[in-house]
């Protein structure tokens, strides 16, 4: 009744560890979802701003330029990001490794007794006992991995202006939403930008994005179509071959 007890215990322990083994499988993602959308950040005070407002009495308006542009240099102003990334990467391993070895052993004198121990009919097969061994082995292995990955993105994104550094640096950020026929796809940017790589109409190459967060993500039919079922997923990650 005991053995009966134990077994019927560990059978229930090995069903429960399975059950959390799927869980855990079916619950992991691999997808990369973008951060949340940006909370609004509300006009600064008169103390705040870094360009100053106009003393009364006067048009002049404390540390502005008389020659100022209109790109972005301030918190809350916009910059227009084109985005315009090339990636691309290519790996290549190959492993050959091999081991032989041979060994033999015997015995040349074993206290005075004959080698042969007397036993000239080994096994009922007429074999003389001779005290030597011999082994050998041998492992080769070969093996060779190949990667390439390359991709693109091309976009506009108008980004703000959400704080301005000691040095004059400015980081931005921006959440984009477009959907078309119940797919929505989303492109969020964040990174620091150099006033001095802004051109005279208010836009700035990607590539001049320092710490640059680009995500491009979409949700959809389309999306889920392109995405396992849950049950592939968990059979993928617990089958051993």
């Amino acid at each position: 009744m005991c053995n009966h007890s134990q077994y019927r215990n560990n059978f229930l322990l090995s069903i429960l560890s399975i059950l959390m083994l799927l869980l855990s499988a079916g619950c992991a993602s691999t997808n990369t979802l973008p951060p949340p959308s940006p909370d609004y950040i509300p006009e600064p005070t008169a103390s705040e701003h870094p360009g100053g407002y106009t003393t009364p009495g006067s048009i002049y308006r404390e540390r502005a330029s008389l020659f100022e542009d209109r790109r972005a240099r301030r918190l809350n102003d916009l910059v227009t990001v084109l985005i315009i990334e090339n990636v691309s990467g290519s790996k290549k391993a190959e492993t050959k490794t091999a081991k032989d070895s041979t060994l033999n052993a015997g015995i040349d004198a074993f206290f005075g007794a004959p080698l042969n121990m007397n036993l000239n009919n080994l096994y009922g097969k007429g074999n003389t006992f001779s005290p030597t061994a011999g082994s050998s082995f041998k492992n080769d292995f070969q093996g060779t991995g190949e990667t390439t990955r390359e991709g693109s993105l091309r976009g506009t994104i108008t980004a703000r202006v959400i704080n301005v550094l000691p040095n004059g640096n400015l980081i931005i950020e921006s959440r984009k939403e477009v959907t078309l026929n119940y797919e929505k796809q989303v492109l969020v940017l964040k990174g620091i930008i150099r006033p001095d790589d802004i051109s005279t109409n208010n836009t700035i190459y990607s590539t001049k994005v320092a710490d640059a967060r680009i995500f491009l993500v979409g949700d959809g039919i389309i999306d889920n179509k392109q995405v396992s079922g849950w049950l592939g997923n968990i059979v993928d990650r617990i089958w051993p071959f």
